[in-house]
């Protein structure tokens, strides 16, 4: 082999691995580069985040033992100043039928408004707002507070871009119930559009959001529902 014919395979050599280092190692590094950019752009949207409604899908998924899907649908708002926020869930139907239902949650207090049996059932829950705020305004910040983040990309959801993270609970007690979430942003508004929460043993649950409204008036009753006389209370 003549010197000229040594020095282009050992330049064949070097592009190969220099190439195969380029692929290789630096995939990780890119992706927490990609993680610290989508949480530090959360961090600004945040920041001018006030309120935001939108209309969803929640799909309740049971895979074993008996399969079964609930499909619930309505109007969600959401209002925050600094530390403080509130959350409406307005739900209009469910499997396709009028099942009046109106979720609220402020200061640590859950309300389940039920119109149909004529009921509202309170909970008591002040860790619930770390994990409420989820995908709804959360700052970069708040989610590595009690999430461990990947980043797996971006995809395209009717039509907007979004960066796509799989988050899993720092909180052992947490995690044993809910195992895995992920979450679709629309990382300039600090919204998901997508979320899907393994709940373990067979159970899930797909939220999908759409039209949304950002920073304008509420609807006079997004965190109220009207009760009357024969209302029934139940705390738990």
């Amino acid at each position: 082999m003549n010197l000229r014919t040594k020095s282009h395979t050992g330049l064949k050599t070097l592009l190969f691995v220099t190439a195969a280092l380029l692929f290789a190692l630096p995939s990780q590094h890119l992706a927490a580069q990609d993680l610290k950019t989508v949480l530090s752009k959360l961090d600004a949207a945040a920041a001018n985040f006030h309120t935001v409604s939108a209309d969803f899908e929640f799909d309740s998924i049971v895979t074993d033992p008996v399969p079964d899907k609930t499909v619930q649908k309505g109007t969600v708002y959401y209002s925050r100043r600094g530390s403080d926020f509130q959350i409406g869930a307005h739900i209009n139907e469910e499997n396709g039928k009028p099942v009046p239902k109106v979720y609220t949650y402020a200061k640590g207090v859950f309300r389940l408004y039920e119109k149909l049996p004529d009921q509202v059932t309170t909970y008591k829950n002040d860790k619930l707002s770390e994990y409420l705020l989820l995908g709804f305004g959360a700052s970069g910040k708040e989610l590595q507070k009690v999430w461990d983040i990947t980043y797996a990309g971006q995809e395209k959801i009717n039509g907007v871009n979004t960066d796509k993270l799989e988050l899993v609970a720092k909180d052992p007690a947490a995690r044993k119930n809910l195992p895995k979430v992920t979450v679709w942003m629309d990382t300039p508004h600090a919204v998901s559009l997508k979320q899907v929460f393994d709940q373990g043993e067979g159970q899930s649950r797909t939220s999908v959001y759409s039209n949304f409204k950002f920073n304008q008036p509420l609807a006079s009753d997004a965190f109220t529902f009207k009760t009357d006389s024969k209302t029934q209370y139940v705390n738990r």
